[in-house]
């Protein structure tokens, strides 16, 4: 760990953190760890491939999932992210009064065994449905959207088909994020 230090702030879950003095190569993941007790979010190959560290860096042109044990708090400086834990709705004791969408459709479609991938796919799930918010797709591409998105995230459990299958009904079930437009697929012969 390096001995210098940069003053630090950012915004995690909707909240502005206090400046706090950082050592400069601390990685993102044990600032959330181990300075915000924002444990939700999992280390798991050290390396930015399997993505149970995955959070949502809110940046101006739409959500990033950005893998926070190779992001420094360096870079993090001054931005914004949501963890696992800022899904939920809460009450104003902290208590989770509603799932979002995508946690309960997780939870509907039994997507996890040992759920220490879930944090990340909730986050590549979840950037998903915000981007097609904007930029909503042919429902005949909804398949392949969700495939590309959540293809990143590693789980060693359930085979994937679970979680791919609830992200796609919400992406279905939701007004808005798809089309009646002729799928790509359908358009190259």
């Amino acid at each position: 760990m390096s001995d210098r230090m940069l003053t630090i702030s950012m915004e995690i879950n909707g909240t502005p953190t206090d400046p706090v003095d950082l050592p400069e190569d601390l990685m993102l993941l044990e600032y959330l760890q181990e300075y915000l007790n924002l444990t939700g979010t999992r280390y798991g190959c050290g390396q930015g491939v399997c993505r149970a560290c995955a959070v949502i860096h809110d940046a101006p042109d739409g959500p990033k999932v950005v893998p926070a044990c190779i992001t420094g708090v360096a870079w993090a400086n001054g931005r914004s992210f949501r963890t696992v834990e800022g899904h939920a709705t809460r009450d104003d004791q902290g208590a989770i009064t509603q799932l979002s969408a995508i946690q309960q459709a997780f939870l509907d479609h039994f997507s996890f065994q040992c759920s220490y991938c879930t944090p990340g796919f909730v986050a590549s799930a979840t950037a998903l449905v915000e981007r097609l918010e904007t930029a909503p797709v042919a429902r005949g591409d909804v398949e392949e959207v969700v495939l590309k998105a959540l293809n990143g995230n590693i789980c060693r459990c359930t085979g994937y088909v679970r979680y791919l299958e609830a992200a796609r009904d919400v992406i279905l079930s939701t007004p808005g994020l798809t089309t009646e437009e002729v799928a790509i697929s359908d358009t190259a012969t």
